[in-house]
């Protein structure tokens, strides 16, 4: 059926609800490019001010799946359900990388599909891209292989899936229409969907140096994502968490994978980020069906970590997809070192009271290990590691993070910045949880 952008706009624009053969009549536009930058802009701003229904939600989400290739993995007759998580974006969030291998040590099958990074926040692929020789957009055939003789496989999204929201999104960067709830809730879940999933958990990730900065903006979004994805077929849950310091002690790239491989070789003590694993973990063996309960998937993310299974599975995924064969052995000879690993310390004593994420996210970008714009290119050795966390003790002997920097005045500007970033007080602070809240279908 044929339809007016023009119409379709207006009606948007006047409040109406959409119907699903004019919203998939627009994304088939927006994918042939039959309808104009100016009428995808027009469009994204309506929505923007005129919000979606639920329903109008789902057609959208299902118009972007379709709107290229959906993966289907049923002629592997793989013997377990396949599932993934997905993240706003945080600092220090590299709970993908040791996820993807607990899960799968679990019995279930992890095609994490999965981006770079922009902004304050840091890319799960330019992690992997750390590694010397590992593929971060292998072959097709490659990637079904290694989902099924590993179980999973960490990769960059291919050009073929939801191609519709690759144009919509760019549209919307430079319209001012990217904080939308019912067009992020597609954009998410278009890329995730297409990849064919049985279940979806999302860490939706709030407090300073989150996307979603306001619990109650968060929890929206959460809502949103769970009710569309259940609508569009794939079972769906979402977990808070908090964002207000750093997930991991690290931010970087290379220093963030060897925190990855230190956890998942039982050799990293990080409550907050255990905790963060865990639950995602637990809650997406629960959620896909290879868990009775929480407390039994909790039981078995546990075991998998400690007795190494994990961790020997993280080396196969490496291996699979061109990496070293003894990575997880001897990651300290393959990863990229900086030229300066240097601690820096708070300008006066007292406990760290408060945290700027977004601005320690952004001393990683000037350290050269983040991006300003897509094409910038990164520093994979530089970061920072041991960054203190809330609450702690800080004097003359115990750093508030160590630098890794590729000059001196890369350093010394880091420091700054960090130095600005936080601020140091007499009083222990209340710090809140770091998991907020678990939103499930409705019943």
């Amino acid at each position: 059926m044929d339809f007016l952008p023009q119409e379709i706009i207006r009606r948007k624009r006047n409040g109406q609800e959409l119907s699903a053969d004019e919203i998939s009549f627009f994304v088939k536009g927006i994918t042939d490019n039959s309808i104009s930058e100016g009428q995808i802009g027009a469009f994204a701003m309506a929505t923007y001010f005129q919000n979606m229904t639920m329903n109008e939600r789902i057609a959208l989400t299902k118009g972007m799946r379709d709107s290229g290739e959906v993966l289907n993995w049923q002629s592997l007759h793989l013997p377990g359900p396949i599932v993934d998580k997905h993240s706003t974006g945080g600092v220090g969030d590299l709970v993908s990388l040791m996820l993807g291998p607990i899960v799968a040590a679990c019995g279930g099958f992890v095609p994490m599909i999965t981006g770079r990074g922009l902004g304050h926040t840091g890319g799960t692929l330019d992690k992997f891209d750390a590694i010397p020789g590992y593929t971060t957009v292998p072959s097709n055939q490659l990637f079904r292989d290694t989902v099924k003789d590993v179980g999973v496989a960490i990769i960059g999204q291919t050009g073929d899936l939801a191609p519709a929201d690759k144009r919509l999104y760019g549209i919307r960067d430079v319209t001012s229409t990217v904080e939308s709830v019912p067009l992020i809730t597609a954009s998410i879940l278009a890329k995730k969907l297409a990849a064919g999933l049985d279940a979806l958990v999302m860490d939706v990730k709030t407090g300073n140096g989150a996307f979603m900065s306001e619990l109650s903006q968060a929890q929206e979004l959460a809502h949103s994502i769970v009710d569309v994805a259940n609508g569009a077929g794939v079972k769906t849950s979402a977990i808070i968490t908090d964002m207000n310091q750093l997930l991991a002690a690290s931010a970087g790239n290379a220093v963030e994978m060897v925190d990855a491989v230190k956890y998942l070789r039982n050799e990293l003590d990080n409550p907050r980020l255990h905790q963060v694993t865990v639950a995602l973990a637990a809650e997406m063996l629960t959620i896909s069906g290879l868990a009775a309960n929480d407390e039994i998937a909790r039981i078995k993310v546990n075991q998998v970590i400690s007795n190494g299974q994990a961790a020997e599975i993280f080396g196969k995924m490496v291996a699979k997809l061109g990496g070293p064969v003894d990575f997880v052995d001897n990651y300290q000879t393959y990863l990229p070192q900086a030229n300066i690993v240097r601690p820096i310390f708070a300008d006066s004593r007292g406990y760290l009271q408060h945290i700027d994420t977004r601005q320690i996210g952004m001393s990683v970008v000037e350290l050269g290990g983040g991006r300003r714009r897509a094409d910038d290119k990164i520093d994979y050795s530089v970061g920072l590691s041991q960054v203190a966390t809330l609450g702690q003790a800080l004097d003359q002997h115990t750093p508030l993070a160590i630098v890794h920097a590729a000059t001196e005045d890369d350093f010394n500007r880091a420091r700054a910045m960090i130095n600005a970033a936080v601020v140091i007080g007499s009083d222990i602070p209340n710090v809140q949880s770091t998991v907020l809240d678990t939103i499930r279908e409705k019943e």
